[in-house]
C-alpha cells in the first residue's frame, strides 16, 4: 500500500487507477466574463472616435469657409469691369470695400472709426508706403462726393489690390 502524501487515506495500488477512488478535486473555472463594465480600450474608442468627428468638422469647417483676400479680389475685379456707374459711385463702393474688408481682417477697434486722414493712414500701415495718403488713394476721401472728379481708377484699382495682397493671415 502507499500513503498519498496530501491524504491520511491508504490508497491500493493496483495496474490501473480507478479514478472514483482517487481523492482529486474537479477543476473549478472561474465565473464568465461579462460585457459591462467594458475595459478600458473600449472606453478609449468612442473617445477617439468623439475626437475623429469633431477634427473632421473642424477641418471641412476651415476649408470651406470664406477666404477674405479671395472674395475682396472678386469684388474689386468686378468693380473694375463695371464701367456702367459714374466714376464718383465707383470710388464710393471701392472705399466700403476697403471699409469692409478692413472690418474682416482687422480688430473692430482699429478701423471701424476711422475717417479722413486718419484713414489713408491706417490704410498705408500694411504697404508700407504712402500710397494712399499721398498717391492715388488719397481720392477716397473726396472723390466719391464730388461729380466731376479727376480719378485714375486703374491706378486707384491697383493700389487696393496690393493693399488686399498685403492683408495679415488671419489666425486659425
Amino acid at each position: 500500500m502507499i500513503r498519498c502524501a496530501f491524504s491520511k487515506q491508504r490508497v491500493k495500488q493496483t495496474a490501473f487507477m480507478d479514478p472514483t477512488q482517487i481523492p482529486l478535486r474537479d477543476i473549478h473555472l472561474p465565473p464568465p466574463i461579462g460585457w459591462w463594465p467594458p475595459a478600458p480600450g473600449w472606453w478609449l474608442l468612442p473617445a477617439l472616435g468623439v475626437m475623429i468627428i469633431g477634427g473632421l468638422l473642424w477641418l471641412r469647417r476651415r476649408l470651406t469657409r470664406p477666404n477674405v483676400r479671395k472674395t475682396a479680389l472678386q469684388e474689386l475685379q468686378r468693380l473694375q469691369d463695371d464701367h456702367s456707374p459714374p466714376i464718383a459711385e465707383r470710388v464710393g463702393q471701392l472705399s466700403i470695400l476697403l471699409r469692409r474688408i478692413s472690418l474682416s481682417a482687422y480688430p473692430h477697434r482699429e478701423s471701424a472709426g476711422l475717417v479722413g486722414d486718419a484713414w489713408l493712414h491706417f490704410l498705408d500701415r500694411p504697404l508700407g508706403n504712402k500710397g494712399f495718403s499721398e498717391g492715388p488713394g488719397s481720392v477716397l476721401i473726396d472723390a466719391p462726393y464730388r461729380r466731376d472728379a479727376e480719378v485714375d481708377f486703374d491706378a486707384l484699382c491697383a493700389l487696393c489690390r496690393e493693399w488686399i495682397m498685403a492683408l495679415p493671415r488671419r489666425p486659425s
